[in-house]
């Protein structure tokens, strides 16, 4: 049998069955496939049924305000997605419909290639060949690929293949085959190639390179940041402000923050001479270009301070109706240890 064959053979019998694979609603697929950028399919699952639950439609998420998305997204981290899934629903809002071909479906804000072919094939069966993580994976296994897949030149070899192996009549079982196929068979690491039905025509197995393949280029250096943060508990209220745009974890909130510097010998604190409790020190939190390291200090005090225009008072209890960084999650539980 032929790769696409095997390939379309191999999931009807070993497709994972998922609740946005039930349905044909473009934006319930699209949903699904800007949660899962970056998300297993485990920790993104929950949040596909939250988000349907509560905006079971595009236009109910478009009328949502961007507080109540950050708020319902939090957790699950890279949160340019979420804004950008606000901003597109809007889109389709103002056009008067979810659009239908590739080109308009990547006009969305958030929307690049991989993810237009994958609502475009799925939702509406436009014969475009789905390119991510995985299908890199399988191609470059099977048939030797060593160009590097983080290149210009790979991504275009890669999509050409893809699109060259994908039935135009099947391009919505195929393309979940491919992303199946890598997540399940052909996976990073110890892939099932003794039970793999095209272990005879896979190049990397005959030549002995599965961990070498796909190939990537070095990516770049990551950064680390230090931050200082200050809750401040004032009869029953604390103050946060809102991250501004150009930073991480924009448009989330957090408490005071202090970047970079010694808390301790702060000019701003040291001259209201108050006093702070360590909580939590040195908390590490990952993130794709930079490591950050968190300390967390209580300051309580009976007198509201003066602090910059952004801040704002809310009572304690309310915090968790606002959106945060899992960061801040971590080091509010501290709170209460």
């Amino acid at each position: 049998m032929s790769f696409t064959t095997t390939i379309l053979q191999w999931f009807k019998e070993n497709g994972r069955a998922l609740p946005w694979r039930e349905t044909r609603d473009p934006y319930a697929i699209w949903l699904s496939e800007i949660i899962l950028q970056q998300t297993r399919i485990e920790q993104g699952r929950p949040y596909w049924e939250r988000f349907m639950k509560r905006w079971p439609t595009v236009e109910a998420l478009a009328h949502a305000t961007e507080d109540e998305v950050l708020r319902e997204w939090q957790g699950l981290g890279y949160y340019s997605r979420a804004r950008n899934l606000h901003t597109a629903a809007k889109q389709v809002l103002a056009s008067g419909g979810f659009p239908t071909t590739l080109e308009s479906i990547k006009a969305l804000k958030g929307v690049g290639d991989y993810t237009a072919a994958a609502i475009g094939s799925i939702a509406f069966d436009l014969p475009a060949a789905v390119v991510d993580g995985n299908v890199y994976r399988v191609l470059a296994r099977h048939y030797g690929i060593k160009t590097p897949i983080n290149t210009t030149e790979g991504k275009k070899e890669f999509t050409q293949l893809a699109q060259e192996l994908l039935p135009p009549q099947q391009a919505s079982a195929f393309n979940q085959a491919m992303m199946d196929f890598g997540a399940i068979q052909c996976t990073p690491a110890s892939p099932r190639c003794e039970q793999c039905p095209l272990a005879e025509s896979c190049v990397a197995l005959r030549e002995g390179t599965i961990d070498e393949l796909p190939v990537k280029q070095k990516k770049l250096t990551v950064k680390e940041r230090q931050l200082s943060y200050i809750y401040i508990r004032c009869n029953g209220y604390t103050a946060i402000h809102r991250r501004p745009a150009g930073d991480i974890w924009q448009g989330l909130y957090e408490p005071l923050l202090i970047e970079n510097g010694e808390i301790e010998n702060n000019c701003q604190l040291s001259t209201i001479n108050c006093q702070l409790v360590l909580l939590a020190s040195r908390v590490k939190h990952i993130l794709t270009h930079r490591i950050l390291y968190a300390d967390f200090w209580l300051w309580e005090t009976a007198e509201r301070p003066s602090l910059p225009d952004d801040y704002f008072w809310i009572k304690e209890e309310e915090i968790s109706n606002y959106g945060v960084p899992r960061l801040i999650e971590i080091l509010l539980e501290s709170l209460n240890t």
